[in-house]
């Protein structure tokens, strides 16, 4: 694909599905090929092992990063019971091992149901979280301790699938910043079980479904469709037309009569600018777009 038709591109925002074994590192440098641009970035990370749904952002979209941070994902969650890992999937090494017996399924949901609603999360030493600079997974693998600070964070629902001898698999839906393998975790502690994360699959990233994704293999092979930046900050945020747009691209403040303190500035459908409220009606521009 040319250069110069994706800087003239409008819509520069694509969903794919994230093979297993693949960083979203790897992913986006793949991606840079596909597209011939180095400007490729993406809305949140998922694990080598996990697979599922990656919005990236081509070219200038990647200016709008910070505003596509989508508040919920969902997931669906395999588990092994009887061992578990030091980052609690099989990523790592057996660091436990216990026998059980297996839980029923009126037993999963007796439990599930605490989980409902707001709480306070651990993160795992494997994420990436930073704690005085340096993240945890780097502590991790230099063997050293540090208090891991917690979060709050809400699981809005948690469904069971299917329950098997040796374990059970369970799909949620979670506020962003959310661990699966730790929820798993504080699940089969209530349950007085251990488990290890054997599969991981986001579906849904905000309003953008897995089934709205197009596949590894098929963007590689030039089969895939493109979304504009509009239509993904348009979902998200407070519309406003503002046909003198040389004062957004000028970044000069500006007065709405809106009840929103975020909104997205277009003209005639082009993305022009994030504005945000500073007193009253005075808006001022927090980041160009165009």
């Amino acid at each position: 694909m040319d250069y110069v038709i994706i800087l003239d591109m409008e819509n520069n925002v694509l969903y794919i599905k994230k093979i297993k074994g693949m960083t979203s590192f790897d992913l986006c440098f793949k991606m840079r090929r596909v597209f011939n641009t180095k400007s490729i970035g993406h809305t949140g990370t998922l694990d080598p092992n996990a697979t599922g749904v990656m919005v990236l952002l081509i070219y200038k979209a990647c200016k709008a990063n910070q505003f596509l941070v989508h508040d919920t994902k969902e997931y669906i969650a395999t588990v092994k019971l009887g061992y578990e890992t030091d980052t609690l999937d099989i990523d790592g090494n057996v660091i436990k091992e216990m026998e059980y017996q297996s839980p029923s399924q009126e037993a999963y949901l007796d439990v599930f149901k605490t989980f409902i609603g707001k709480q306070i999360q651990i993160p795992p030493m494997t994420s990436a979280i930073k704690v005085n600079g340096k993240k945890l997974v780097d502590y991790q693998r230099e063997g050293k301790e540090v208090e891991i600070p917690a979060r709050e964070v809400e699981i809005f629902s948690l469904d069971l699938l299917s329950v098997s001898d040796d374990g059970f698999v369970f799909k949620t839906k979670v506020s962003s910043g959310t661990y699966i393998r730790t929820l798993m975790k504080d699940i089969l502690a209530k349950m007085g079980l251990i488990g290890t994360l054997v599969e991981l699959e986001r579906t849904k990233v905000g309003d953008v479904s897995i089934e709205e994704c197009d596949s590894y293999e098929e963007v590689l092979n030039g089969n895939y469709h493109l979304h504009s930046l509009y239509d993904a900050l348009s979902s998200m945020y407070k519309v406003v037309e503002y046909q003198n747009d040389k004062d957004i691209r000028n970044g000069k403040r500006i007065r709405l009569n809106v009840e929103e303190d975020r909104v997205l500035m277009v003209k005639d459908n082009e993305v022009l600018a994030i504005y945000e409220r500073v007193i009253n009606n005075e808006f001022k521009c927090v980041r160009g777009l165009f």
